[in-house]
């Protein structure tokens, strides 16, 4: 497995420079630009990809990415790769204008459309997840300190289900889920939180289901998806029951469910 010659370590550190530089931003005025899929960018976006992109180079250089803010790679090259970078140099720009600390770093290594290694970095929040095959599942917070993260109950097991989510973008398909629940006697309470956060408290026990029935890239949830798979968890396609897979020739996730 490509992920046993990886040091999780670096790969975490590599994130909190890139996080470094984002909160450099962050802390004072940025413009922000609209790219052609009208979604926004800044210098905080362009710096985090720079450096990331800089140190694997160096550290991994046979390995090939796939990041938001660069240059898209054909499908045609793409699918004879049995490995890959999967990159979000700030997943949530968004939140980060509004400067409401919910946005992350998002770097995750996929092998055989699986992703094996993953780092979620909240700079503003001081905290971070991180997983590797083999290794576990962790958080590690502000204080240093490094927590395992270990699978929990299965949320169609639980009579209250925790939903992570957004109350006030509520899709049908989102309260239809809701509604399923409900016909077997679910008590439903709400958990809201940006970006890759999500995946990351379902992954803590701070929630037990992530249903998302709206459009995402492969670079959202690479690094998430990692982190809450190798804890126990798992991310299946909301109309198949599969497992959600990447560097798919379209790089736009199907709707999914991330659970226990």
């Amino acid at each position: 497995m490509i992920a046993d010659k990886i040091d999780l370590g670096l790969i975490e550190e590599i994130a909190r420079k890139a996080g470094d530089a984002i909160m450099e931003i962050y802390k004072g005025e940025f413009s922000v630009e609209m790219k052609e899929n009208k979604s926004p960018l800044t210098a905080a976006d362009k710096i985090s990809n720079k450096i990331i992109l800089e140190q694997l180079h160096i550290h991994y250089p046979g390995i090939p990415f796939i990041s938001e803010e660069s240059k898209a790679i054909e499908f045609e090259i793409r699918k004879n790769w049995s490995h890959c970078w999967l990159i979000d140099p700030i997943d949530g720009t968004k939140e980060f204008i509004k400067k409401n600390g919910e946005f992350t770093v998002n770097i995750a290594l996929i092998e055989n459309g699986i992703p094996v290694l993953g780092v979620v970095y909240a700079p503003a929040l001081k905290k971070m997840w991180s997983a590797k095959e083999g290794e576990g599942s962790f958080m590690t917070n502000e204080a240093s300190a490094r927590v395992l993260l270990i699978k929990r109950d299965d949320y169609y097991l639980l009579s209250k289900v925790r939903i992570i989510g957004s109350r006030s973008h509520m899709s049908i398909e989102t309260e239809n889920f809701i509604a399923r629940l409900k016909t077997q006697n679910k008590e439903i309470d709400f958990v809201s939180a940006g970006s890759s956060l999500k995946f990351c408290l379902l992954a803590e026990g701070n929630a037990d289901v992530y249903p998302r029935f709206a459009p995402t890239m492969e670079w959202d949830t690479a690094a998430g998806h990692a982190v809450l798979k190798i804890a126990g968890g798992n991310v299946i396609e909301a109309d198949t029951n599969l497992p959600l897979c990447y560097n798919k020739k379209n790089l736009l996730n199907p709707f999914f469910i991330a659970k226990w």
